[in-house]
């Protein structure tokens, strides 16, 4: 009877602790499409929550979502997907601090006077394009 006690107990603290099952929202939008060209699907939420994405699986897609923030802030991310990675765009998603000048001025050296073995390896990617 204990043991079932040490079992039970921990999980009747997580039901008790997540968050309500379901959603007030209701589907207002759902479309999805298919073929050998690609696929495309979209909906929309009662609460203001969109998705939608067009794309070529495994290749390419392209899409948008967003949704109203607890505290009412509405928040939204375009991306694309495709051979050289993920790349979204958002108001929302941090962005790095500006390069000081020293750096930029050390990098603008560097380029400028290169090492014997980076003019080889230019050399070498020369023959390679």
């Amino acid at each position: 009877m204990f043991k079932l006690l040490l079992i039970a107990a921990p999980l009747l603290a997580c039901v008790l602790a997540a968050p309500p099952l379901g959603s007030d929202a209701v589907i207002e939008k759902f479309v999805s499409a298919s073929d050998e060209n690609g696929y495309g699907f979209q909906y929309a939420l009662s609460d203001g929550s969109h998705f939608s994405e067009e794309g070529q699986g495994g290749n390419y897609a392209h899409g948008t979502f967003g949704y109203i923030s607890p505290e009412g802030i509405p928040f939204a991310l375009t991306y694309t997907a495709d051979a050289t990675g993920y790349h979204p765009q958002s108001d929302a998603l941090p962005t790095p601090p500006p390069i000081p000048e020293a750096i930029l001025r050390s990098i603008r050296f560097i380029e400028e006077h290169p090492t014997p073995e980076e003019l080889a390896d230019r050399e070498v990617r020369k023959t390679q394009l």
